[in-house]
């Protein structure tokens, strides 16, 4: 197996994507259990997640093989470009799955196990093959895939789901349709091209980011509320606050300019607001505990 297939095979996993879903699940775990979880199921969560993560961005390179062949952004990736064949992505994908889900069986418990096999299927069922080119509302509702590691990982430290956890996926579903509005908003003519019904093509740049402000000021009030629940403390609030001000001036930047580097800078300032969030949780438990 030479060099060029290892690495279509890596790139069928969309390995960028992955390390923001660890940060976001590794938080989880951090709260649930109040402060270090086990390393051992630390480890065996960040490789069950990235498999499964992985495993599904593998077998989405096998349903979306003719998009991607019309998007110019796309139409190099592994399967679309014809250099893996497309059956071999999808074997792939579910093996990465199959694997992931025994790991989180084994060594985590069954509701972890479970909730990670229900992020692959809702990502690949409901977003992928059922809304993704239907309705501009794909990203809304299929975010409830990406939304899943904190409950993930919160499950396979206490065995349950706590309303905490279930605030920590309502903070990454609100936060995921203006992260991908603003990836939209650069892509709209490919989309347009591949008869995606984004939300740029559906309803307009204009439309899309007013969206955008106004998912983020809902996220920046969702954020800010956690606080209420005693699961984190007084640098969690301070940074949420902080990190949402800034997200906020950003987003009111890309309503007010057509400068094509305000919604470049609002995509990148997405990614790291998500991430410092849920840093600055676990942050918070050690400071707390």
């Amino acid at each position: 197996m030479n060099k060029q297939i290892l690495k279509d095979y890596f790139l069928l996993t969309k390995p960028r994507v992955i390390p923001l879903l660890l940060v976001v699940a590794v938080s989880g775990m951090f709260l649930a259990q109040k402060g270090l979880p086990d390393f051992s199921i630390m480890f065996c969560v960040v490789l069950g997640g990235s498999l499964a993560a992985g495993g599904a961005q593998a077998i989405n390179h096998y349903l979306e093989k003719d998009i991607d062949f019309k998007m110019t952004r796309t139409r190099n990736r592994p399967v679309a470009s014809g250099r893996v064949n497309p059956m071999n992505a999808l074997i792939f994908g579910i093996t990465l799955n199959v694997i992931s889900f025994l790991i989180m069986l084994i060594f985590t418990n069954y509701l972890a196990a479970i909730l990670t096999m229900i992020a692959t299927l809702i990502y690949v069922f409901i977003y992928t093959i059922a809304l993704k080119r239907r309705t501009p509302q794909n990203i809304v509702i299929g975010g409830a895939a990406g939304a899943m590691p904190p409950v993930i990982g919160w499950a396979a430290v206490t065995g349950n789901v706590e309303l905490s956890a279930l605030y920590l996926f309502a903070i990454v579903f609100f936060w995921t349709p203006p992260h991908f509005w603003a990836l939209s908003l650069l892509l709209k003519n490919d989309y347009a091209e591949a008869n995606i019904p984004m939300l740029p093509v559906v309803a307009g740049v204009t439309s899309t980011k007013m969206h955008i402000l106004l998912y983020t000021i809902l996220l920046i009030a969702l954020t800010s509320l956690f606080f209420v629940l005693p699961t984190v403390g007084w640098f969690y609030l301070y940074s949420a606050l902080i990190l949402g001000m800034i997200y906020l001036v950003l987003s009111i930047y890309i309503n007010i300019s057509s400068s094509k580097r305000v919604i470049v800078l609002g995509y990148i300032y997405s990614m790291l607001y998500l991430a410092l969030l849920f840093l600055a949780m676990i942050i918070d438990v050690i400071l707390n505990n």
